[in-house]
């Protein structure tokens, strides 16, 4: 008979909006283990498998504390209520716990407090005081206490909903879900839930044997980055990009994110960030809240994996109005599961440009290409070590929908060529990433040979500014002088005259540095003076630098407005990225462009 040998979570902690999947396991009438579903619409033997999620609310109001989720609040912090910040952050589960999270909970304050317009006297009053001597850290003013939390409000959140299922002491059971996965919703803040597995009887309906259950911790709300504004490089009002489209006719946007793929995203490697957080269940929610909430008219993301793409961000993409490209890293390094490999995904709506061709570029296929026509029979199985990487460029050629400029050639095509890559990480391999974004240079060049065709060359490189990768990008040449090219072992990148491209590239980021208005100057604040890019795309407990850009053809396309660049120290909170709040170790960069009018030929 059909029987249920275990089930459990892969999450640990349960998100409002994020899904949750048992993983179930199952006995089947002939002995053998299935984790395969078994509906009542395709019963096994005469049986299916019933589902359903409760949520547990106790007489005991509850709330949980802000930086352990898992752990139920006995602190609450007075100066967020009375600066409006949101209820959940100001519960702490212990005094440590807030000493602890003091340098950031004290910088949320003094933010909340300036937008209320308070003089320096009610901000003092506010914020408190911490005494950092004291082993524990001692709290003047603006906590309260209680080792019950019976005080502990959960803000505006109903406790209660109109109908009780079911009543067990001081617990109640309210029914909230018949299938196999659910999504917590706000009402289920501070509760625990509990889900029960049963095998039925098709004929009878009713239940052979025990139900198998299982409880989660208590649902936490979903935090979510604060929105970034879309800046106009020329000075002009600031547009909240979350509000307003700034895709209007005649120009379009490009927005490059290495979102993080899900086996890199560990606890081995980011410990500062909870073990919830980096789950893929939690990540994908609040990554797709984010890129959708940007607007772009381009999507280019890197370290998206094979089953993901297929499985996530095709389908729910599709309903925001985007179609999708895709190049999946190749397997001569990787011989892991095929769903697990990341590539590059292209996403553009439909509304907006037509896919017209996509070329797939395979920097091992020019490895082996370049070590059969230059390397010596001897130095091909070293050459082939060094340089096959798995990294993979996607370039896609799309036709606009909309009209560009008033003054162009009536009915003519106007095209667009967007390459996004990902380049290898290893820092020791600096002639590998410079022959790889090269040769993606090369091909790019001889599509522009072809058609009159502004560009976007984007992605992660890794590679920081000034590197010989970043000057051939931007400068379209590399200094035979240049430190990296000592770093030469296979004679690849010889003569250095040879590193030169045609196309005239520059960082849409530069932008910034060419603008005017007070907001930004703030952003120029942000940026690199000696190269006029980001201090950093990428931040890290280990790792602060900037690894990824946009980069345009500036005889054909003007920037207008980019996507401004945050503030180091409110990452910092976290130690670094990946964070609750920002769901990869890199931050997304977009960027507004305008075509230039053509001349007529």
């Amino acid at each position: 008979m059909l029987s249920v040998v275990r089930v459990h979570l892969p999450s640990d902690i349960p998100i409002v909006g994020c899904e949750l999947t048992p993983y179930l396991l199952l006995r089947r009438p002939d002995k053998s283990v299935s984790t395969d579903d078994v509906p009542e619409s395709a019963p096994l033997d005469g049986h299916f498998l019933r589902y359903k999620w409760y949520r547990i609310q106790s007489d005991k109001k509850v709330a949980v504390c802000s930086v352990h989720p898992s752990e139920q609040a006995t602190l609450q912090c007075l100066g967020c209520l009375k600066v409006k910040l949101p209820v959940a952050r100001s519960y702490h589960c212990s005094p440590k716990c807030f000493s602890d999270a003091w340098q950031h909970h004290r910088m949320l304050h003094e933010r909340a407090a300036s937008a209320l317009n308070e003089n320096g006297n009610e901000d003092e009053e506010l914020l408190g005081r911490f005494n950092s001597s004291s082993g524990s850290g001692s709290f003047n003013v603006g906590l309260s206490s209680s080792g019950s939390s019976n005080n502990l409000a959960n803000g505006s959140t109903p406790l209660y909903p109109a109908s009780v299922t079911q009543r067990n002491g001081g617990e109640v059971l309210y029914e909230v879900g018949r299938s196999k996965t659910y999504t917590p919703t706000a009402e289920d803040i501070g509760h625990v839930l509990k889900f029960e597995c049963a095998v039925v009887d098709a004929g009878t309906k009713l239940p052979v044997g025990s139900v198998s259950t299982v409880l989660t911790s208590r649902v936490i709300p979903a935090p979510s980055p604060s929105p970034r504004r879309f800046i106009p490089v020329s000075g002009a009002d600031v547009v909240a990009h979350l509000d307003v489209d700034v895709s209007s006719t005649g120009t379009f946007s490009v927005l490059s994110y290495n979102i993080l793929s899900d086996v890199s995203a560990t606890s081995e490697a980011y410990s500062y960030c909870p073990s919830w957080a980096l789950s893929w269940p939690y990540r994908r929610q609040n990554l797709l809240r984010e890129i959708v909430g940007y607007r772009a008219d381009i999507v280019c993301l890197q370290e998206v994996q094979n089953g993901h793409f297929e499985e996530f961000f095709v389908p729910e993409l599709e309903k925001h109005g985007y179609l999708a490209l895709y190049k999946r890293k190749t397997t001569e390094v990787y011989g892991g599961d095929i769903n697990t490999i990341d590539g590059c995904a292209t996403f553009f709506r439909r509304d907006r440009f037509a896919h017209v061709k996509k070329y797939e570029v395979e920097f091992n296929k020019a490895a082996q290409s370049l070590t059969e026509a230059l390397l010596p029979n001897a130095q091909k199985k070293n050459a082939l070590t060094r340089l096959v990487k798995d990294n993979v460029a996607l370039i896609a050629v799309l036709e606009a929908k909309f009209s560009n400029q008033v003054g162009d050639n009536p009915g003519k095509r106007q095209l667009l060529c967007v390459a996004n890559t990902h380049v290898n990480v290893h820092h020791d391999l600096k002639d590998v990433k410079l022959w790889q974004v090269h040769t993606l240079l090369k091909g790019l060049e001889k599509i522009a040979a072809s058609a009159d065709i502004p560009m976007i060359v984007c992605g992660d490189f890794n590679s920081v500014p000034a590197s010989s990768t970043h000057s051939l990008l931007a400068m379209g040449k590399v200094d035979p002088l240049h430190p990296d090219l000592s770093m030469d072992p296979l004679g690849i990148l010889r003569p250095a005259s040879k590193l030169i491209h045609q196309l005239p590239l520059v960082s849409a980021y530069s932008a910034f540095a060419r603008g005017i208005g007070p907001v930004v100057e703030q952003q120029r604040r942000r940026m690199d003076p000696t190269t006029n890019e980001p201090l950093f795309t990428n931040c890290t407990r280990d790792f602060i630098g900037t690894l990824d850009y946009i980069f345009y053809t500036a005889d054909t396309l003007t920037v207008e407005s980019l996507l401004e660049l945050l503030d180091e120290d409110s990452l910092r909170k976290d130690t670094g990225l990946p964070s609750p709040e920002w769901s990869s170790d890199h931050v997304a960069l977009l960027a507004e462009f305008c075509c230039k009018p053509r001349a007529r030929r």
